[in-house]
């Protein structure tokens, strides 16, 4: 799948002319390795315009190919479905297999989905161990409300990642590492409660809500679990 572009007619919301702007629908990162650094600095969504300079980020669909780690990640602005199930686009690539395919709703979760995979992780296990790291997160800073947070650091040798989340009112960003063994901890959990996930045709979006009712019925099987041992 070659990258394929069009041009967008955009009005300038400052001076309110009309100008066209070149904008990417798909992006294969294996063909095009050019195309993947603009992609990740966000030189891809930037536009100018023409008439008074005023710089914008456009975000809008793209669908990102990455053949060689075998992912794809399709950038839908807003998009509140767990799933995508897009016919055309099924019986496109109907005979790929073993690919991970996500759908995510803005430009932070776009590049991260690309950090995990290129990473070799498996953004499901990710998802969970980011939810567990936020929990500490939060009570170091005294119950903060804890937003939102991404993947930044991953080092397999010192056997450690690093998630950067947001905090408080003012959405301050709060760096913290964790141990490998958390994340593989994660993958346990996943393998156990989200085969039928794994097993979903289609785009999926995997994120803190998926994380969140994935953690809830592993601690539900937990308590039933130690009733059951009561019992005996």
């Amino acid at each position: 799948m070659p990258e394929k572009k069009m041009n967008k007619a955009v009005v300038c919301p400052l001076c309110g002319e009309l100008a066209k702007a070149e904008i990417y629908t798909s992006v294969n990162a294996t063909v095009n390795k050019a195309l993947r650094e603009r992609v990740l600095d966000g030189e891809l969504f930037a536009w100018k315009c023409p008439s008074c300079g005023y710089s914008a980020r456009l975000v809008y669909p793209v669908l990102y190919n990455d053949m060689k780690n075998r992912f794809m990640v399709y950038l839908i602005p807003k998009i509140d479905r767990f799933q995508l199930c897009d016919k055309e686009l099924e019986e496109k690539y109907s005979n790929l297999r073993n690919i991970n395919k996500r759908v995510v709703p803005d430009f932070n979760s776009f590049k991260e989905k690309i950090f995990i995979f290129e990473s070799g992780l498996d953004d499901m296990a990710v998802e969970l161990t980011k939810v567990a790291i936020a929990q500490t997160v939060s009570k170091k800073l005294d119950g903060a409300e804890v937003e939102e947070g991404y993947l930044s650091m991953y080092d397999r040798e010192s056997n450690t990642m690093g998630f950067t989340y947001f905090t408080g009112e003012e959405r301050s960003p709060y760096v913290q590492t964790a141990r490998l063994e958390i994340y593989g901890k994660s993958r346990e959990i996943v393998e156990r409660f989200a085969l039928r996930d794994k097993k979903l045709k289609g785009f999926i979006k995997i994120d803190r809500e998926w994380a969140e009712n994935i953690l809830y019925r592993y601690k539900r099987a937990r308590q039933i679990e130690r009733l059951n041992k009561l019992k005996d």
